[in-house]
């Protein structure tokens, strides 16, 4: 009989906003590694809205249910995190061929970087594939509805940071 190793793995993003995309390939992931590190990157976005303090609040807060999933904030290349945490594998969402050329490249860049760490590509559920962080910005700046986008705190905080 062969004994397990566990296998942890980290999906990383800069989560401005985290949203049920997000949401939903994180729990996904959870199940299938034994410890998922959600590593909240730094962002030199020009129209963030949340800070990075704030974004790994909130992703912490969303993501209290899923018992093998821990929030990190990562301010250095993904591949150095992944050695610094015993990371093996690297989770990345794709909605479509345009996230998975770029998913590709990065994938290829990082495993030149670290070899011993791969990468898995998750589709979101159907229901989630059109949401992005970048519209989900632009609906709350334009005051428009955030239900089934992101999570309710984070459609909460949304309001508050956007309110005209």
């Amino acid at each position: 009989m062969t004994q397990h190793t566990p296998v942890r793995a980290a999906y990383t993003g800069t989560f401005d906003p985290i949203t049920n995309g997000h949401a939903d390939v994180i729990r996904r992931a959870a199940n299938l590694f034994d410890d998922l590190i959600v590593a909240v990157a730094s962002s030199n976005e020009k129209r963030s809205i949340f800070n990075y303090a704030e974004r790994v609040e909130i992703a912490s807060e969303v993501l209290a249910d899923v018992p093998n999933a821990r929030v990190m904030p990562v301010t250095d290349l993904v591949v150095d995190f992944a050695h610094a945490h015993d990371v093996s594998v690297l989770v990345r969402g794709v909605r479509g061929v345009g996230d998975y050329e770029y998913e590709k490249q990065m994938a290829m860049m990082n495993r030149h970087l670290a070899p011993e760490v791969d990468t898995i590509f998750l589709a979101p559920s159907a229901e989630y594939a059109h949401i992005s962080s970048t519209l989900v910005r632009e609906i709350a700046f334009l005051n428009g509805q955030l239900t089934g986008l992101v999570p309710k705190p984070v459609a909460e905080r949304l309001h508050t940071k956007t309110e005209h």
